[in-house]
């Protein structure tokens, strides 16, 4: 597979909007398959503004922006669910329905994406529930769960169609440390299957320990460190 035909993710001079104030100037950045990329900066920085237009929740007025095979300035609004649909989200507050346990939570993402045959929507909760470790935790009920598992499930979640890409915004902001680092581990382990990560966040320490591309967003501006600089930034 060539460079282009494995890009997941490419922007060109792209501004990014909120309403009509513009947070973000000349975004210029690619994600490849297998690449777990972060990006970084201070509360406020636009990294989660920019996550939303690569989903298509902000419209884009100037600029190119592609994503897993669709463009997104020119976007259909019936196309957009099918977008997300290759899009895996993880959030920091989990989202998680607290009224239903952790299958039934799983199964209504499913059937809300058109999966009917009960016995492949069993077959799929399991293998996602396995592949983060959280077989055992199948009917309990998100209050009963710790943070960490928690994230976990909300990981297992973003898995379930299947996505070429995960978006996770500050996954470990609401963690302590040890829950933390078994999330990380969870979601690095995911490039060995060829999926790739955007992690929004603003722990430092995880770069030094998780390696990646990362972007670092300061004054309106997206900028791509260079590996040997990675140490001495300071957020």
């Amino acid at each position: 597979m060539d460079s282009q035909n494995s890009l997941l993710i490419s922007t060109n001079e792209l501004n990014v909007y909120q309403d009509d104030k513009q947070i973000l100037e000349n975004v210029n950045i690619k994600v490849d398959v297998g690449e777990f990329v972060y990006f970084i900066g201070k509360v406020g920085s636009g990294k989660t503004s920019l996550l939303k237009t690569l989903y298509a929740e902000l419209l884009i007025k100037e600029g190119t922006c592609k994503v897993v095979g669709y463009d997104i300035y020119s976007i259909k609004t019936k196309q957009v669910p099918l977008l997300r649909r290759k899009i895996g989200m993880v959030f920091q507050d989990f989202e998680l329905m607290s009224d239903r346990n952790v299958y039934n939570n799983l199964q209504f993402v499913l059937k809300a994406t058109d999966w009917k045959n009960k016995n492949d929507i069993d077959i799929r909760i399991n293998e996602v529930l396995e592949s983060v470790g959280m077989l055992d935790k199948k009917i309990a009920i998100p209050a009963k769960l710790s943070g960490g598992e928690k994230q976990s499930i909300s990981i297992a979640r973003a898995m379930l169609n299947n996505p070429p890409i995960i978006f996770a915004d500050e996954p470990t902001g609401n963690l302590d440390p040890e829950s933390a680092a078994q999330v990380m581990d969870i979601l690095y382990k995911l490039k060995e299957t060829g999926k790739s990560v955007i992690m929004v966040t603003h722990n430092y320490n995880i770069l030094k320990k998780y390696t990646g591309r990362v972007y670092t967003f300061e004054e309106g501006t997206v900028k791509e460190l260079k590996e040997e600089t990675i140490d001495i930034v300071e957020l």
